[in-house]
């Protein structure tokens, strides 16, 4: 994907603003008349001079320290309402970008989150998001308060004499713009490696605390600890670079300041000399000059965080601008799967040259039971996940009711189909909300009746909270059978037509894997049926069994 400039990610987060633009013009104003109010006092301490020495009589010495007073108190109550202002604006646009991402990850789903990893996208969601609060706090407005506030500094430098005005510019122009411009350049690879760095190692770090036990079992705690040190390594590698370039561009800024005071202070006493200026202008002008960098100065600090900021904001435009394997389609229609036709049907995994299936062509009729056997990755769950349209087929349709599962609704899809999956994901939540999810609207007779079926009533009675007992995380506190056997229970809870198991009873003895399938086959007698497993035995529940093998389908 082609990277983007700084700028044009700037322009797209400004364009994120959208109806908080009245609020960050508040902000903007409390600023610039904040810094304003700082550079007054200041001033005025050296008009209070003026009018001692009698250069200065449009305002007395005691009305100048009254003026200092008042800006004093107005600097601290207009920097309490920029800042107010503009952290509102932060996090009202954090939540905004979160649903965003949120609403687009539902979007790509299921087919991103099969092939993304978990921790880089958990990265995105929260700190890459929440860097941006950097942006929206620190950087809009101080850019615009910076501009606004030193374009009239400028003004009143120039009216003070025309050299002060024309100085005054190009110093501003070159901490405010050219050092942190040429700053991000340089930088810039420095900040995407490090978001990079952060994302691989958060990726990893994930994926090694849901594999600990495996990890120990194992004796893989040795490798697995070298491994996160040498992530570690990396990232500090990759903050180092940020660092020492921060430290550089610190150096050269303070310089430069302190370059365009002492150059005042020559300007101004060889001006003084010439008749040009009183003593008191030139003292003021010095005073000015050393007291307005403060606008500028955030500038060229905020362009290493902006590093950061750029590359979050790039890899949250990238998941934002991705297009989704498969469209949504909207609308409301009732799908009865009275009949599911695959013709011709072809499909390979994007990136992938060989086809999973190639060719395929079934019919099942309303109320059949078909399973679906063969080897591991031989394309069995695959043939399912394009009924479900996870994926959409290369070549060839899959028909339901004569219609492309294409042109219909994507809900409604969704609602006449209920998936059991292998490996079954538990909320970290009551069992009895577990176990809604298959239908919301459930009562609660019906989701014991559920587990009645799935022969998991009997054991959540014994729990001390029954129902109410939470899973844990990832449903930890279950073994791998009662998980499975909840999610068989959100299957009989869902009042879909066709009932997809994918292995439903591979983490069953034999005992509860005939308890099982006698539930099915009793009461999903009126529900379409697709079943996948290795074992001989569950296939007994289905009338219809077929073999997936060198990409085709066979019946047996």
């Amino acid at each position: 994907m082609k990277r983007r400039s700084g700028f044009s990610i700037m322009r797209r987060l400004i364009v994120e603003l959208d109806s908080l633009a009245p609020i960050m013009a508040i902000t903007i104003t409390m600023g610039v008349l904040g810094y304003l109010a700082a550079i007054a006092i200041a001033v005025f301490g050296s008009v209070a001079i003026g009018t001692t020495l009698g250069d200065i009589t449009f305002i007395s010495f005691k009305s100048s320290i009254i003026v200092m007073l008042v800006c004093a108190v107005l600097r601290g109550l207009l920097r309490y309402a920029e800042q107010l202002s503009g952290h509102y604006i932060a996090f009202k646009i954090l939540a905004i970008l979160r649903d965003k991402i949120f609403t687009k990850l539902r979007k790509l789903a299921p087919a991103k989150l099969e092939s993304k990893e978990k921790g880089n996208l958990i990265s995105l969601i929260t700190s890459d998001i929440e860097l941006l609060e950097v942006f929206y706090a620190h950087t809009i407005a101080p850019i615009a308060i910076a501009i606004l506030t030193n374009l009239i500094i400028t003004i009143v430098l120039y009216l003070i004499n025309p050299l002060f005005g024309i100085l005054g510019a190009v110093f501003f122009l070159i901490v405010g713009f050219v050092i942190p411009y040429v700053s991000s350049m340089i930088a810039k690879e420095a900040g995407v490696e490090y978001r990079k760095d952060f994302a691989e190692s958060n990726s990893y770090l994930l994926d090694s605390l849901r594999g600990l036990k495996e990890i120990l079992l194992f004796n893989n705690g040795k490798k697995t600890l070298d491994k996160i040190n040498e992530n570690s390594i990396n990232l500090n590698k990759s903050m180092h670079k940020i660092k020492d370039h921060e430290g550089i561009i610190k150096a050269l800024t303070d310089l430069t300041v302190m370059i365009a005071i002492l150059t005042f202070v020559a300007v101004g006493f060889g001006e003084y000399i010439s008749g040009s200026i009183s003593f008191s202008e030139m003292i003021i002008g010095i005073v000015i000059i050393a007291s307005s960098f403060g606008p500028v100065v955030a500038l060229s600090n905020l362009s290493n965080n902006l590093l950061h900021t750029f590359a979050c904001a790039e890899r949250l435009f990238d998941l934002l601008d991705e297009k989704p394997y498969v469209e949504e389609i909207s609308g409301e229609e009732t799908v009865e799967s009275n009949s599911i036709e695959y013709s011709n049907v072809t499909f390979a995994y994007p990136g992938r040259i060989e086809d999973v299936l190639s060719n395929v062509s079934l019919d099942i009729k309303k109320g059949d039971k078909v399973a679906l056997i063969g080897k591991s990755g031989i394309g069995k769950s695959t043939f399912v996940k394009l009924l479900m349209r996870f994926w959409d087929v290369n070549e060839g349709s899959i028909k339901i009711d004569n219609k492309n599962i294409k042109d219909i609704p994507t809900k409604s899809l969704r609602e006449s189909q209920t998936l059991v999956s292998q490996e079954t994901y538990l909320f970290d939540d009551t069992i009895m909300e577990n176990i809604k999810i298959g239908n919301r609207n459930a009562t609660n007779e019906e989701v014991i009746k559920a587990a009645k079926k799935a022969s998991i009533h009997n054991f959540i009675e014994t729990l001390p909270q029954g129902y109410n007992t939470k899973v844990g995380e990832l449903g930890g506190l279950l073994s791998s059978g009662e998980k499975q056997r909840i999610g068989l229970a959100r299957a009989f809870v869902n009042e879909g037509n066709v009932l997809i198991l994918d292995e439903p009873t591979s983490n069953l003895d034999t005992l509860n894997e005939a308890e099982i399938l006698k539930s099915i086959k009793e009461n999903c007698m009126e529900k379409t049926i697709l079943l996948i497993s290795h074992r001989k035995s569950t296939t007994a529940v289905c009338d219809k069994v077929f073999k997936i093998e060198d990409r085709k389908i066979i019946n047996l």
